[in-house]
């Protein structure tokens, strides 16, 4: 486990950040808005036993779509029932899997939904019986009632939200405090410090579960990382974070995401983040060997290695003088692809916030990220960032 040493402050008192460097990253926020109250779990332990009461209920077949025979339920006109090969009892598809099963035969899934009951299951049998895929594969789950949860090509390669979380809970165990990977705390906008303890609630938590997917947020806040000075001379302040996701239905790809992030406000955005990377595994036929042997180990690997190299990277940043005159910033920014208009505001932006004009390299990333938060357009927001990880990568 990751022993990195902490700062001789007081934890209690909080750290003193400066949110206005590095990129802000609404990932987490979004999720945070989103989730009702019965997705939201208040530890990784609570969210590993509800994902895997489903799996161990679960069932998994191929069968040949030609063979599935759609009704409307016998006792609710308005509802579908699948009988599906092998199966003895009517299953009922839940709405994600039903959009799937529109989407395998070639219908609009919002187009069905308006439709009659008798009517949409002949549709629905007729794209069945005429289906170029032949095979599918179905996840259903006894919960009282059957249900079908996922329709999918036979080739799906399913990762288990189980084992996401599993390989989480290596690392960070309960995820509440118990390792040094934790539930976040939350910036203090009044003193722009980062307290690393609230209580967990159902409010602040970061560990989400719905019926289609699995969210999770953990950071090191209570160890922060020193990588230089401010213009003030205080220290700059990092924390190590990272999320992962998955979808065993098929609705997301797996993914996890690292980074080093300066604070964490009461809605759950990311601010100051620097050195974001990430790992998508879509589930195909050998997904569940790729996150065996890919994602899991990369998971352990960030929760163990040293914050050196970071820290290396950001001190070569600082120190990497690359332009000395109004011309050179011109051309520095210029030759990079950087229009005009945006050579312009990036070096406002820097004298704006430090004083003078920007100088080294780390001081070129800093206006180019502040440039990028006020793009509206996610893209352009994303090709601005990667511009600015770049220099940083190539500083280091």
């Amino acid at each position: 486990m990751n022993t990195i040493i902490s700062s001789p402050r007081p934890v209690s008192s909080g750290f003193k950040v400066d949110i206005s460097r590095g990129e802000r990253i609404g990932r987490v926020s979004s999720e945070w808005f989103s989730r009702p109250a019965d997705e939201r779990y208040l530890s990784l332990s609570d969210l590993h036993r509800a994902v895997s009461a489903r799996t161990d209920r679960a069932r998994v077949r191929t069968v040949e779509s030609a063979e599935i025979r759609v009704e409307a339920t016998r006792d609710n006109a308005e509802r579908l029932a699948l009988i599906v090969p092998g199966g003895r009892e009517p299953i009922a598809p839940t709405h994600w899997s039903y959009g799937q099963l529109c989407s395998l035969v070639g219908a609009p899934a919002s187009y069905m939904r308006q439709l009659p009951a008798p009517l949409a299951a002949i549709n629905l049998q007729h794209g069945l019986l005429n289906n170029n895929a032949e095979l599918v594969k179905t996840l259903e789950m006894d919960d009282g009632r059957l249900e079908l949860r996922a329709v999918t090509g036979p080739e799906y390669g399913r990762i288990w939200d189980k084992d996401l979380v599993a390989a989480v809970m290596s690392i960070a165990g309960n995820g509440t405090g118990d390792t040094i990977w934790k539930v976040p705390g939350v910036l203090d906008w009044s003193t722009m410090t980062h307290n690393p303890f609230v209580d967990i609630t159902k409010d602040t938590t970061t560990l989400y579960a719905s019926d289609r997917d699995v969210f999770l947020f953990l950071v090191d806040d209570t160890h922060p990382i020193e990588a230089g000075r401010l213009p003030n001379g205080e220290p700059d302040l990092y924390f190590r974070g990272f999320y992962a996701w998955n979808s065993e239905v098929g609705s997301k790809t797996l993914g996890i995401a690292s980074f080093y992030l300066r604070a964490v406000c009461a809605n759950r955005n990311l601010w100051g983040t620097e050195n974001f990377e990430e790992i998508t595994i879509r589930h195909s036929k050998f997904a569940a060997q790729r996150f065996a042997h890919e994602a899991a180990p990369a998971l352990t690997n960030f929760a163990n290695s040293s914050p050196a190299p970071f820290i290396a990277g950001i001190r070569a940043a600082r120190e990497r003088v690359v332009a000395r005159n109004d011309e050179d910033r011109s051309d520095f920014l210029r030759k990079r692809g950087f229009s005009k208009a945006e050579t312009s505001k990036i070096i406002e932006t820097v004298l704006s916030e430090e004083g003078r004009p920007p100088e080294s390299i780390f001081d070129f990333v800093q206006g180019i990220t502040a440039l990028a938060r006020g793009k509206a357009h996610q893209d352009t927001r994303l090709e601005l960032e990667g511009k600015a990880r770049k220099l940083l990568e190539r500083a280091a």
